[in-house]
């Protein structure tokens, strides 16, 4: 757990009980790639932010101590009322509203976010070729934008197959585990946004491995499933897997 603690590169993200977050495990160390994130992102005080896929609310909780911002943590797989009491364990219950939706579905006004930030869940409802421009209706003019997802550093297409040490563990969803430029390329085609910034993550892998080992040792329960992870992030060593992260403004 000591290993998750690391004030050097993420200073913000080491304020908080690595006990605490690996409790709300649905995926690598959220609260390092939206520290990483935040780095081409600018929040400030008083912004209304749409945490899209917010799972059990630790980015949520993130966005609302670190940035000052209003965040609505909108998630389909977690009942509101469950995130809701993470928010109020966390002191935040008066800056995040816990929302239960659907991406496609989202029941909000036009125009009435002045930021969407999506942590490890973009890849679930966000490659398809409409998804941007239904996605930014709800940004304010000059809005901005910003996802980590999972990523290859090379297209699945080129390669002509899912490497078989990646298809094993997480099968054909793979295929939505794109480059960064492919990122670029799918959201400025659009002529909606201006892309800010489109990078892979500096060692990615290593911090993925880094979680993945934590996890397995305080959660007993899931430690097969972890192993897995493990193994085929230490087979790839960072030949093929890493985390996208992109930014942009709404024109």
């Amino acid at each position: 757990m000591n290993d998750l603690v690391r004030p050097d590169r993420y200073p913000r993200s080491s304020r908080y009980d690595p006990a605490w977050l690996v409790g709300l495990d649905m995926g690598p160390n959220p609260l390092w790639l939206l520290e990483d994130l935040s780095q081409n992102f600018d929040l400030r005080p008083g912004m209304r932010v749409l945490d899209l896929g917010s799972g059990k609310g630790a980015t949520s909780v993130f966005l609302a101590r670190e940035y000052g911002v209003h965040v609505v943590a909108a998630d389909w797989w977690i009942p509101a009322e469950d995130a809701a009491a993470v928010f109020a364990e966390a002191g935040v219950a008066d800056r995040v509203e816990a929302v239960r939706a659907e991406a496609h579905v989202l029941p909000f006004e036009p125009e009435s976010f002045d930021a969407i930030v999506s942590i490890d869940a973009f890849e679930y409802f966000g490659t398809a070729d409409g998804y941007l421009p239904y996605l930014t209706r709800f940004l304010r003019p000059g809005g901005q934008l910003g996802i980590a997802t999972p990523a290859m550093t090379q297209e699945v297409r080129e390669l002509g197959a899912i490497p078989a040490h990646v298809e094993r563990v997480v099968g054909w969803e793979a295929i939505a585990w794109h480059t960064a430029e492919w990122w670029r390329f799918q959201w400025e085609i659009t002529g909606l946004v201006d892309v800010t910034s489109a990078r892979l993550q500096g060692d990615a892998w290593r911090d993925w491995l880094l979680w993945s080992r934590a996890c397995a040792e305080q959660r007993p329960d899931g430690a097969a499933a972890q192993q897995a992870v493990i193994d085929m992030i230490t087979e790839d060593a960072g030949e093929y897997l890493s985390f996208a992260l992109v930014t942009a403004r709404r024109k």
